[in-house]
């Protein structure tokens, strides 16, 4: 059985709390997918995603766009193997290509408290992108610091720690085809 044909049984482990389901996170990128074909036709945007949390969202999203587009990666960090931001952030990898004139949609996996993903749209923009704008999966807006705009939402969620979809603690849980709450970090 191949990885996206399994169901939440048989990743079930006590310590997750299934939040949303494989199903409920394709169908929203099906019609992110086509906001963003309808938002960008005639050009060729430049998709940066920001690794490792959103690897498999961009991954998914940009098939479900029908554009003429371009993938770049950026990594950058303010967690290390925490599950609270330190608020200090820190590009691990940088760009492989300039984006001077370019339309930039940066994709993220989560936005909570805004600091990291603030300082990332402003150090673009000051790059000389023509356009910078905000795909993020999953929106934790209780935890908000700093104001950020989404232009792409998938989903806003509660104030709890997650997993799945990419996201990860640690480096486990980033290969569950749903996203839940992890209830202790520790087991």
């Amino acid at each position: 059985m191949s990885s996206s044909a399994r169901t939440v049984s048989e990743f079930t482990n006590t310590n997750l709390e299934p939040l949303l389901t494989a199903e409920q996170i394709q169908a929203r990128i099906a019609e992110l997918g086509a906001e963003i074909a309808r938002d960008y036709a005639g050009r060729d945007p430049l998709l940066i995603g920001v690794l490792k949390g959103a690897v498999v969202f961009i991954s998914d999203l940009m098939r479900a766009t029908d554009l003429r587009l371009g993938v770049e990666f950026i990594a950058i960090s303010s967690y290390g193997s925490s599950t609270r931001t330190s608020g200090e952030v820190q590009i691990v990898k940088d760009l492989d290509v300039a984006i001077e004139g370019r339309d930039i949609l940066v994709v993220e996996d989560i936005l909570d408290t805004g600091l990291t993903l603030s300082y990332l749209l402003a150090n673009l923009h000051a790059r000389g992108a023509r356009s910078v704008k905000l795909a993020a999966l999953l929106d934790k807006h209780e935890r908000r610091v700093r104001e950020v705009h989404i232009d792409y939402l998938g989903f806003r969620i509660p104030d709890a720690f997650v997993v799945g979809y990419g996201l990860d603690f640690a480096e486990r849980y980033r290969n569950l085809p749903y996203i839940a709450i992890l209830r202790d970090p520790e087991s």
